[in-house]
């Protein structure tokens, strides 16, 4: 049975010269491998060309959320230390929790100062597993601020110095609050979407706010005693709307990535149905799930034995997705947030 699945049944090798350093240029020249998930034929293309996939009257779900350019550095009022933080969530009234490195300079009344003093903080608390409880003091707007003095927190296998801050936010970002990008998303133009639209494919949004959990890995056996990180969703009752007209009307939903994906199937179970919805999912859709919406999904490559290439075996079958992610790994396509994209239909 596919629900007694182990962790390691999701593993393949993968060589860390895939593990894309840095995104190519134009946004939809990335390479694209299509996976018919009901045969698991393959086919090679490029991004540009999920145009030919898609038909009149179906409709892509977009997650709309924008990435905070959460990772600051500062120095500790005083001594002059060297401190970094990562912003995680805001508790209100410029209260934020984050991760403090090196913690042992963060100590509740420490204060710190980041960007020559445009923000300075002070550490209120410290929490139960070792992130902080920060007050943040500046003049203007908390995000202006923030842009200005902040970088990306980009994730922990990428080594390369990001050039330019906008590469790793989706052309379509709208909502601040992800602490990384829902990256299938990041092989759309504007110029590709406006193609789409004119073709006859509908386009919804909702938002996901991406937290850091995305990338924590599965450390459990079994998968199914696997505790999911939780997530704050929005959907907007005109893509409700959307979604449900093209189901009654024939047409796929088609989801960009995973996080659009958990957020339409998180909604229907919630609901009942697809309707004006908010507030937090832990979803985790692993083989045997049922999906209640989704027909098809734009995706990246995912890390071995992760919650994410778990997701995608659920809807095209965990052996055609382990023969797909082995012949991309001989066809040398670039992997995981700046990587290639797969199309499941």
């Amino acid at each position: 049975m596919e629900q007694t699945l182990n962790t390691k049944d999701f593993d393949f090798d993968l060589p860390e010269e895939l593990i894309a350093q840095t995104p190519v240029e134009p946004r939809d020249t990335s390479r694209l491998l299509i996976l018919d998930k009901k045969t698991g034929e393959l086919e090679h293309k490029h991004f540009y060309n999920i145009i030919e996939y898609l038909k009149p009257g179906d409709c892509l779900i977009l997650n709309d959320s924008r990435v905070l350019p959460a990772r600051i550095y500062g120095i500790k009022e005083g001594t002059g230390a060297r401190v970094e933080f990562l912003l995680l969530a805001a508790k209100g009234d410029d209260v934020w929790e984050v991760l403090a490195g090196p913690g042992k300079r963060a100590k509740p009344g420490n204060r710190f100062s980041f960007g020559d003093g445009l923000m300075t903080a002070e550490v209120l608390e410290i929490m139960e597993g070792g992130n902080r409880l920060v007050k943040f003091d500046y003049q203007g707007n908390f995000y202006a601020v923030l842009d200005q003095i902040g970088q990306m927190p980009l994730p922990p296998y990428i080594k390369e110095k990001l050039q330019d801050k906008e590469r790793y936010q989706t052309v379509y970002s709208r909502e601040v609050g992800s602490a990384a990008a829902p990256t299938a998303g990041l092989h759309f133009t504007n110029e590709l979407l406006a193609k789409i639209k004119e073709k006859g494919i509908r386009v919804g949004y909702v938002t996901l706010h991406v937290g850091l959990g995305t990338f924590r890995p599965v450390s459990v056996d079994k998968i199914t005693d696997h505790k999911m990180h939780s997530e704050h969703y929005w959907m907007p009752q005109e893509t409700a709307d959307l979604i449900n007209e093209t189901k009654k009307n024939g047409g796929r939903v088609i989801s960009v990535g995973t996080t659009s994906c958990r957020t339409i199937e998180s909604v229907a179970k919630k609901e009942g149905c697809l309707k004006e919805s908010g507030g937090f999912t832990d979803i985790f859709i692993y083989p045997g799930y049922e999906f209640q919406v989704l027909d098809g999904l734009i995706t990246n490559f995912h890390l071995p034995e992760s919650t994410l290439i778990m997701l995608v075996s659920a809807l095209a079958g965990r052996e055609h997705v382990l023969n797909a992610y082995r012949v991309a790994v001989q066809d040398k396509y670039r992997f995981f947030s700046f990587g290639d994209a797969m199309l499941i239909y």
